[in-house]
C-alpha cells in the first residue's frame, strides 16, 4: 500500500513511520503546519508543531530513508480547531480540540488529499487499535487516544493506521533509540498545541474580550462575586472562581452550571455535580450504523478518566445515555464515547457531543 505518514515530530509518530516501512508499504511522511507563526508553538513540554518538531520530523525521515514534505493547513487548522475552541467556550461549553482535529485535520482534510494523490492510508502514532475496521483502546491503557479518535467515521478509519496501539510508551522509546532516531527521548508534548503557555483563560479572553456576568450560588441565588466572561469556568472547577472562601458550611464551592445568554456562573457542592443522564447530539458510530436498541456499554466524558457504567440508545442522530453509578464534572461540549467491552480489549462503538445532563437517577 502507498501510506502516507503524519509525522508531528514526536517519538510516536516516528516509530509509527518505522513500522509503516517494515511492514513494506510504500511510505511519504508530511509534517503539518498548522500555525502562521510556528515559532509561537512549543514551550519545552508544552504545545507542538513548531519549526523545531518539522526539523526533527524531517530529520526522522531522513533516518528511515523516505520522502519527507511540510504541508501547510494553518488556515484550516485556524477555522476548524482554534475559531471552534473559542466560539465553544463563548457558549459555555467545554471542548476537547485534540478531538476536532481528528476529525477535521488529520482525518479529513490530510485524508482527502492523500486519497486524491493516490494513498491508500494515513499513519499516524496515537496510541489505540485498529483491527479489520473495529477501534479498540490501546494496550497501554494510560497513553490510550481511542476517545480522541471515536469521532471518526467508518470511512475515515478505513483509510487509517495506528501502527503503535499495541505496544506500551517505554518500549516505544526503546524501539526509537535502537533505530537510531534522535526523538527518542524527545518530552511528549500536554495541554493544547496551540496554547503553548498553558494559560487558556488568557487565550480565551484575548480573543473573547471581557463580558461580566455573576457567580451565584445554585442553592440560595445569593451574588458571590462578578467575572470576566463564562469562558473562564467549566463544570467541576474548584479554582479561580473568585469566591472569597468556601460555602457556609464550609465545604467547597464547584461550578455546576453555565448559562451563556445571561452571563450567569452557579456554584455549589460537589452533590450538585453528580449526574445520572446525558444526552449527547451528533453522534457518528464507527461501524457506520447505529445499534438497534438500548446497549450495556461503558462511557467515557473525558480524554482521561469520567468512565462509568450505562446503558446507551440512539435516538435520532444523538445518543441518549443512562448511567449505572453518577459521573461528576460532565459538561457540554465535552465528548460521550460509548465503548463495549470484550475479551479483546475496549471496543468504540460511537460518540456524539454531550449537550444536556441529567441529576435524575
Amino acid at each position: 500500500m502507498r501510506v502516507l505518514a503524519a509525522m508531528s515530530g514526536g517519538v510516536d509518530s516516528a516509530v509509527a513511520a518505522a513500522r509503516a516501512v517494515d511492514a513494506g508499504h510504500d511510505v511519504v511522511g508530511v509534517h503539518l503546519a498548522l500555525s502562521e507563526a510556528p515559532g509561537t508553538l512549543r514551550t519545552g513540554s508544552r504545545g507542538c508543531c513548531s519549526k523545531e518538531d518539522a526539523g526533527d520530523a524531517r530529520r526522522a525521515a531522513d533516518v528511515l530513508g523516505i520522502p519527507f514534505y511540510v504541508w501547510d493547513f494553518a488556515e484550516r487548522f485556524k477555522e476548524d480547531v482554534i475559531d471552534d475552541f473559542v466560539e465553544s467556550y463563548a457558549a459555555g461549553e467545554t471542548p476537547n480540540p485534540c478531538l476536532r482535529c481528528n476529525e477535521k485535520i488529520k482525518f479529513s482534510a490530510l485524508a482527502d488529499r492523500a486519497h486524491a494523490l493516490g494513498f491508500d492510508a494515513v499513519a499516524t502514532g496515537h496510541y489505540a487499535r485498529l483491527e479489520d475496521g473495529v477501534l479498540r483502546r490501546a494496550v497501554d491503557a494510560d497513553k490510550d487516544q481511542s476517545y480522541v479518535l471515536a469521532v471518526l467515521t467508518a470511512q475515515q478509519l478505513s483509510r487509517a493506521m495506528f501502527p503503535v496501539g499495541d505496544t506500551p510508551k517505554p518500549d516505544i522509546r526503546a524501539e526509537a533509540a535502537a533505530r537510531g532516531l534522535a526523538v527518542a527521548d524527545k518530552p511528549d508534548s500536554h495541554d493544547i498545541c496551540f496554547i503553548p503557555s498553558g494559560d487558556t483563560r488568557a487565550f480565551l479572553g484575548a480573543r473573547i474580550g471581557v463580558r461580566t456576568g455573576n457567580v451565584i450560588d445554585a442553592d440560595t441565588g445569593e451574588v458571590l462575586a462578578e467575572h470576566a466572561g463564562v469562558h473562564g469556568f467549566t463544570i467541576g472547577q474548584r479554582k479561580g472562581l473568585g469566591v472569597a472562601g468556601p460555602a457556609a458550611d464550609g465545604q467547597p464551592r464547584y461550578v455546576t452550571e453555565i448559562e451563556p445568554e445571561t452571563g450567569t456562573v452557579k456554584v455549589g457542592s460537589a452533590e450538585r455535580l453528580q449526574v445520572w443522564t446525558i444526552d449527547a447530539d451528533r453522534a457518528v458510530w464507527t461501524s457506520g450504523s447505529a445499534p438497534d436498541g438500548p446497549i450495556e456499554c461503558v462511557v467515557q466524558v473525558r480524554a482521561h478518566g469520567g468512565l462509568a457504567q450505562a446503558v446507551a440508545e440512539a435516538v435520532g442522530d444523538g445518543i441518549s445515555v443512562r448511567l449505572r453509578e453518577p459521573l461528576t464534572g460532565v459538561a457540554r461540549g465535552q465528548a460521550l464515547v460509548v465503548y463495549r467491552p470484550d475479551e479483546s480489549g475496549d471496543e468504540v462503538l460511537g460518540s456524539g457531543t454531550i449537550a444536556r445532563t441529567g441529576n435524575t437517577r
